[in-house]
């Protein structure tokens, strides 16, 4: 064995066993509050997102579900694949099952230049309202994949890794034909923002996971071990460039490079919707993987610190990423709801979540905001059970310790 050999057999190991040993901290517990009152507050986040009056999961016959974006009236590639997740780390077999027999039915290319990947968007009946991707619904699915694999088998009716590796060696095999491009860019190793000749020249912030790479790498088997890894490495020297040095803010999109967007002679510099996960997905990583944590921890701390500065009760969820707020044109609406600065639950949500990496004593407060925190219609009548509620459940997974590696048994 040669010395390239032998050093990426090293660097396998030690990012194998950091993977393995990395779990999730209770950090609500840690905070004072009762185990018993978190579990309940989780059963409840939960109950309200997939079983509540304003559940975003229904499901159809004996053997469908899907989760809906209601105030867009469709289902998305985002949620489906959100919805497998946290089914796969709540244990929830029959809800995964069933969002993944729909997305494959109606949203999976099953041939063409797009095979294996996932029309973004579907009406609640199936039809397609596009058929092209957004490579964050294929991330998470891959690694979800990965984890239903490792915690109930391959034998009960659905063949989970091989699902996984499917989409994977799919991408892999794009090669430009009918404008169809791999999830992750060649040049780079960084995701697309989508996978085609448009979307394939920049990315979203929002859809870099580092530490789900680690996870292809340890569970994947497809040969593909050390790309991996090279993928986790590059997303995070990008999440580097990609943040504001004073604020910690980021755009929505931007170029490979972390540099700003110009679109139509327009800079895309503002910090809205995708961008509020930023937070939670750099805290995953600090969390499952710990090889980061000291821009991480820095990086937590500065954005919470931002924020505190606005008020916490007070800020809003759009800002330039220098810290002013965005003009009209710059804001983006929700749904049919009209453009309008508001103290949206979803980044309540996720800066709650980023307190995992924080040492300051600030980040009490935030996990304590999203504790007490009412996911209710707003003044302006303004309700978003969907990308709100996802959000909110993913930070409770997140901050009791739920939401974690799941190894093979």
């Amino acid at each position: 064995m040669n010395t390239r050999k032998i050093l990426s057999t090293l660097l396998l190991v030690v990012a194998f066993g950091v993977c393995h040993a990395k779990k999730s901290t209770n950090l609500f517990v840690k905070l004072g509050y009762p185990p018993d009152e978190v579990s309940r507050k989780l059963d409840q986040v939960f109950y309200d997102v997939f079983y509540g009056p304003n559940k975003v999961y229904f499901e159809i016959g004996d053997s469908l579900g899907y989760i809906s974006d209601i105030k867009n009236a469709d289902v998305r590639t985002e949620g489906m694949s959100y919805g497998m997740m946290i089914a796969v780390e709540l244990n929830k077999k029959d809800i995964f099952d069933r969002i993944w027999r729909w997305s494959k039915k109606y949203m999976q290319h099953q041939t063409g230049p797009r095979k294996g990947y996932f029309a973004w968007s579907c009406k609640v009946d199936g039809t397609r309202n596009a058929e092209g991707s957004a490579s964050d619904g294929e991330l998470y699915y891959i690694t979800s994949l990965l984890f239903a694999s490792n915690r109930w088998g391959d034998h009960t009716g659905i063949d989970y890794k091989k699902e996984a590796q499917n989409i994977l060696n799919c991408s892999f095999e794009k090669k430009g034909n009918s404008g169809v491009m791999p999830l992750i860019d060649r040049k780079t190793k960084l995701i697309t923002f989508t996978p085609d000749k448009f979307g394939g020249r920049f990315t979203d912030p929002s859809y870099h996971i580092p530490a789900f790479y680690e996870v292809w790498a340890k569970y994947a088997d497809d040969g593909r071990q050390s790309y991996y890894l090279q993928m986790a490495s590059k997303a995070r020297e990008y999440l580097h460039k990609s943040v504001n040095q004073i604020t910690g803010l980021n755009p929505d999109i931007n170029n490979y490079d972390g540099s700003l967007l110009e679109f139509r002679n327009h800079k895309m510099q503002t910090f809205r919707y995708d961008s509020w996960r930023v937070p939670m997905n750099v805290a995953l990583d600090y969390e499952w993987s710990g090889v980061d944590s000291l821009w991480q921890r820095s990086y937590g701390e500065k954005i919470q610190n931002f924020f505190y500065s606005k008020g916490l009760k007070q800020y809003v969820d759009q800002y330039n990423v220098d810290g002013s707020l965005p003009s009209e044109d710059e804001m983006i609406a929700a749904g049919t709801f009209p453009k309008k600065l508001r103290h949206s639950i979803g980044l309540v949500a996720t800066l709650a979540a980023a307190s995992q990496m924080c040492e300051h004593q600030k980040r009490k407060e935030f996990v304590d905001a999203l504790w007490n925190a009412k996911h209710e219609v707003g003044q302006d009548g303004y309700f978003d059970a969907y990308y709100d509620g996802l959000l909110r459940l993913f930070a409770f997974m997140h901050l009791s310790g739920n939401y974690v590696i799941i190894d093979k048994k």
